[in-house]
């Protein structure tokens, strides 16, 4: 299997993914990075919206496939193969789903007023954030012992420690002043990730 193909995939999943979350903000006047969800800014009703979501599941596409292929790097492990694909469907299919299901304006939090697409998205997004961190972690852990002496299991097992950690400080309080640079953190660790696991792939024969 072509390596240069899944390290493409894996890089261009990341980039599209941070290039949207950045010309969104850079779209709105007054968004917050900091304090405001990545999702506010392809919420239903904001302007040039369509083309954020277009890129969010170009990213999501790519991240699947991405983490079906992934695998055949690296020794067999059910553990690993099962992280692998959760990680493709929760986060690269995740990402699709939020982006064909926006937000309402605002991404309020409450059930109460929200539209079925809110509903929807924010449900997508909690199991994501959830489970995500432990796909990581489990990740790692099940390649520790066929992969002794190398960075990947740790740099798995760091990168969904961080994301963990953010994601119950997001939980705690999803409201908050800051949700916006946790929600950033969280992200930036699994794209960090998928990033080091593609220059992985490619330099490395593990088969």
């Amino acid at each position: 299997m072509n390596r240069s193909l899944v390290f493409a995939l894996g890089v261009l999943g990341a980039l599209l993914f941070v290039i949207s979350s950045i010309l969104g903000g850079l779209w709105i006047d007054g968004y917050s990075f900091v304090g405001q969800y990545i999702s506010e800014s392809f919420a239903t009703g904001v302007s040039n919206a369509e083309y954020l979501r277009f890129m969010y599941i170009a990213s999501g596409i790519l991240l699947f496939v991405f983490s079906l292929l992934t695998p055949n790097f690296f020794p067999k492990s059910k553990g690993g193969q099962i992280g692998f694909l959760v990680f493709g469907i929760l986060y690269g299919l995740g990402n699709v789903t939020v982006a064909l299901f926006p937000c309402d304006e605002g991404c309020p939090m409450g059930m109460e007023d929200s539209s079925f697409a809110q509903i929807v998205h924010n449900t997508s997004a909690f199991f994501t954030y959830l489970i995500i961190p432990f796909c990581l972690m489990g990740i790692g852990f099940s390649l520790r012992s066929t992969l002794k002496g190398e960075s990947f299991p740790m740099i798995s097992i760091i990168c969904g420690a961080i994301a963990f950690a953010f994601v119950v400080l997001l939980f705690g309080n999803p409201t908050g002043s800051f949700i916006g640079l946790f929600q950033r953190i969280i992200e930036g660790s699994i794209l960090f990730w998928v990033i080091y696991t593609s220059f992985y792939i490619r330099r490395t024969n593990n088969n």
